[in-house]
This record gives C-alpha cells, sequence and structure tokens, in this order.
C-alpha cells in the first residue's frame, strides 16, 4: 500500500487539461475558466443613486430648506437638464445622478409639498451615491483562469458584459456498479438476496456536482464477459470511468481484470487509509479508470478525495482548491485510531466539528448528516473537546 499523498502525487502527475471550449453564459455554471475575466464595462457606469430620495446640490443644501422639484430620474431614464440652486430632483435607486447634484436625500427626511421638497429632518453624513466604477473599471480583472464558475461568479461574469466564456473541457464520466446483488432503488423489497443501487446514484450526482459530465451509468452482475464488454464501451466514450465493488481479490472480483483486455495500465492499486483502503486508479490509453470501494460510505470518501482532485487537474482547476484542508476545533472528543490514515465523517456543530458515532464503511444513514471529513495520521492518539483538527469541506 501507499500513502494518501503518495497517490495524490500520483494522480496529479497523470492528469492534464482536456483542452476548451466557449460557452453561452448560461450555460457555464460548474465550469472552470480557461481565461481570466476583465470587465468591458464601468459598474456603476456612471454616478448612480444608491436610494429612492431627492437629488441635490450639497453645497447649497441645507436642513430646513425648500425645494423646488423641476423633475424626476428613474433606472434607466435619467434626467437630461442641469439642476441649479434651490432645485431638486425626484430620484429613484439606480437612476444616474442628474447634472449638478452629488448627494441623495432619502425621502425619509424630506417633507413633501406639492412641488416644493422641504428638508424636514437631519440627513446625516452619508450622501448615498453608488460612484462611477466604484465596483470595478472597465479593463479590472474580476475572475483568474482556474476558478470554478459558481452562481455567485456567473452574476459578477455577466456584470462585465459578458454572455460567452472559455472554459475548460468538461470531463466525460461512465459509472460502473458491480455485483450480483444490486437492483435499481425501488425493486430491492421484493428480491430478498438483493439491495438497491445506492452507490452509482450518490456518485452520479457528486460527480456533476464537482464538474463532471456523468454521460452513462451501469449496473452490471458479476459477468467477466459482461463486464470486459462494458469497460471497453465506457473507454471508447469517457474520460473518466467510474467503477464501483470488486476491488478484492474474492473469486468475482473483476473490477481491475475487466479493464486488462483494454490495456490497463496501473498507477496505484490500495492505499493505507481508512475508509476507503481497496481504492485504485489506471489508465487505458488516455483515459482514466478509479475504482472505488463497493460499501457506499467508502464509496463516497474516496470520490471526494481521488475525484474531485482528479476533475480538478483535468479542467486546470485551482480555485477553490478541490483539497482545501482548515484547522477547525472539535465539538466532541475523538478517540485513538489505528495504523492506517483516517477519515472521520463529521458535521457541523454548535461549537464545531460533531464526530460521528457510526464511522462503518457500509453505513448510508450518516452519510446523509456528513458535511465534513477529519483527516488523521496513522496511530495518532486521540483528542479532546476544542482541540484543532485538519478538515475538509464534503
Amino acid at each position: 500500500m501507499i500513502s494518501f499523498d503518495e497517490a495524490q502525487e500520483i494522480a496529479a502527475q497523470a492528469a492534464s487539461e482536456l483542452g476548451t471550449e466557449t460557452v453561452e453564459l448560461e450555460n457555464a455554471s460548474g465550469r472552470v475558466l480557461a481565461e481570466a475575466i476583465s470587465a468591458q464595462i464601468d459598474a456603476p457606469r456612471q454616478d448612480v443613486s444608491a436610494m429612492d430620495g431627492y437629488a441635490v446640490t450639497d453645497a447649497s443644501t441645507a436642513l430646513g430648506d425648500r425645494l423646488n422639484v423641476i423633475g424626476e430620474a428613474f433606472a434607466g431614464a435619467r434626467y437630461s437638464g442641469a439642476v441649479g440652486p434651490d432645485e431638486t430632483i425626484r430620484i429613484f435607486t439606480g437612476a444616474a445622478m442628474p447634472n449638478g447634484t452629488d448627494r441623495v436625500i432619502i425621502q425619509e427626511n424630506v417633507e413633501r409639498d406639492g412641488r416644493l421638497a422641504h428638508i424636514a429632518r437631519e440627513y446625516g453624513p452619508g450622501w448615498n451615491v453608488r460612484k462611477q466604477a466604484s465596483d470595478f473599471a472597465t479593463g479590472d480583472e474580476l475572475l483568474g483562469a482556474g476558478s470554478m464558475l459558481t452562481p455567485r461568479s456567473l452574476l459578477t461574469v455577466a456584470a462585465a458584459d459578458r454572455d460567452e466564456v472559455l472554459v475548460a473541457l468538461q470531463p466525460k464520466i461512465t459509472i460502473i456498479g458491480t455485483g450480483d446483488e444490486i437492483v435499481a432503488p425501488g425493486k430491492a423489497a421484493s428480491q430478498l438476496e438483493s439491495i438497491p443501487d445506492s452507490v452509482t446514484i450518490g456518485l452520479a450526482a457528486y460527480a456533476k456536482s464537482i464538474g463532471g459530465n456523468v454521460i452513462a451509468r451501469k449496473r452490471l452482475a458479476d459477468n467477466l464477459h459482461e463486464l470486459t464488454e462494458a469497460a471497453g464501451e465506457a473507454l471508447a466514450h469517457a474520460d473518466i470511468v467510474l467503477v464501483t465493488g470488486g476491488a478484492s481479490v474474492g473469486e468475482r472480483d473483476y473490477a481491475k481484470t475487466m479493464f486488462e483486455p483494454h490495456g490497463l495500465e496501473l498507477l496505484f492499486s490500495k492505499v493505507a487509509i481508512k475508509p476507503g483502503k481497496p481504492v485504485w486508479l489506471g489508465k487505458a490509453g488516455d483515459k482514466f479508470i478509479l475504482g472505488l470501494p463497493g460499501n457506499p460510505a467508502s464509496a463516497m470518501v474516496t470520490a471526494r478525495l481521488f475525484l474531485a482532485p482528479l476533475l480538478a487537474k483535468l479542467q486546470g482547476q485551482t480555485r477553490p482548491l478541490p483539497l482545501q484542508w482548515r484547522k477547525i476545533p472539535l465539538s466532541t472528543e475523538i478517540g485513538p485510531n489505528g495504523p492506517r490514515e483516517t477519515f472521520y465523517r463529521a458535521f457541523w456543530g454548535e461549537n464545531g466539528l460533531v464526530i460521528l458515532d457510526n464511522q462503518s464503511s457500509g453505513a448510508q444513514q450518516p452519510l446523509a448528516q456528513t458535511d465534513w471529513l477529519v483527516r488523521r495520521p496513522a496511530n495518532c492518539k486521540g483528542k479532546k473537546q476544542g482541540s484543532l483538527v485538519n478538515a475538509l469541506q464534503f
């Protein structure tokens, strides 16, 4: 067995970016930028009101003044004339500031009497104006290459007046679940020897959430001929093949064997971690094969630890880092662990991370609560409540 860090280094050295394509902004969520995004316009494009109220010239306005209201200004429909002393414009949030004005007095501090606006209350130091380019200016770099586009960053790109972006090609993924016992969810109740195929459902959803394009998901019995055919078909169309189960040395463990006729080159086989010791990585030509344990918790944990960084490397993703460990306090104590590096499932509690009681590799209900992994070195002593641990968002 090799260490977790050694396995990560091997995978990183083997992977390279797949290429790029241009996509429309509405189809770019979850994609990785292949170029920096610079603003094509200022934001705001001109000085605009930050509140509903009255635009005035600060130098000639004071508490108690009665000003003539000579017009109105709306977002997208500015007042085109000039504003002189003793005059004001009724203005609304987002409207361009009229010529000759530099402050907005909010409407709560003004009493309106027909065409007169009485500055009735102290209006304080706030100018209530968003200055031109105060958010960003034309040419400013807003996002760097390697950034994964989230709903929030997509908003920023659109604000920069971009309608399309250059992104990394999205790795195509085929998922193959193996085992005579697995059946489609909803079918197991009538078959005593069967279990629902929960693993490929969870893996497909997870792969999509981290930038993978799942093109196929299959469940196959432990028939070597059928598995070998499926392996060849998967390799013909996918960049990554995820195969679950069949990684031990049992009579029907075919996860590696099914890929051997297609030129399997093992990069590593077994990693000294818990859960997930059977995880393995190989290549067939320029395609990756990631073998995950069949136990549900092990499969999801190893997908977080190995699939996420592999997808990131293939897309040139650097922001956020796929394995970004943080020092976070424990809300509960944690006992010593054994000779393998251990990744404990945990959730965010009131005072830090709570280690889940059931850490079995087959436990599925605790996965619904898990949102962090706590990393503990081999043969590590226990830690008390409040101690800092290395943790990874799950």
